[in-house]
C-alpha cells in the first residue's frame, strides 16, 4: 500500500556528528571540548558551506563515548569514524570523505581502537 521506509530519499547524502561534550576539569578520560573539539566543528561547517555541499549537515554531538581517542565524529550513513586533531585532518576529510566518497584511513577509528595505556 504504502511506500516502505527504506526506500524514502535521505534528507541529508551524509550526516556529521562532531563531539563536542565538556567534562568536569581532572575526569580521567578527558573530553573533546578540552581539544578544540567546538572550533574544529565550527571549521569544518563553514568549510562544507565554503565547498557548497548544502545536503551535509555538520552537527555538534553530546558524548560519543570515545572520549580519549577525542576530539572524535561518526558520519552516517556509512557509519565511519574519525579522530582528528587539527584543520588539515578536517580538510582531508572534507575533501576525500565528503566531497570524494573515499576514507581518510589514518584517521578512522575502527571498534577495536582502545586508548593508549600509560606504562610505568
Amino acid at each position: 500500500m504504502g511506500k516502505d521506509d527504506s526506500d524514502s530519499k535521505l534528507y541529508y547524502s551524509r550526516h556529521v556528528f562532531c563531539c563536542t561534550n565538556e567534562r568536569p576539569t581532572g575526569d580521567p578520560r578527558g573530553c573533546c571540548a578540552d581539544k578544540e573539539a567546538i572550533k574544529l566543528r565550527t571549521y569544518l561547517k563553514n568549510q562544507a558551506k565554503k565547498a557548497g555541499l548544502e545536503d551535509v549537515r555538520i552537527n555538534a554531538a553530546g558524548c560519543l563515548d570515545r572520549c580519549e581517542l577525542g576530539p572524535t565524529m561518526v558520519i552516517y550513513p556509512e557509519g565511519v569514524w574519525y579522530s582528528y586533531r587539527s584543520r588539515e585532518d578536517l580538510d582531508e576529510i572534507l575533501r576525500v570523505h565528503l566531497i570524494g566518497g573515499g576514507r581518510v584511513e589514518r584517521l578512522v577509528l575502527r571498534p577495536e581502537d582502545v586508548p593508549l595505556k600509560a606504562t610505568d
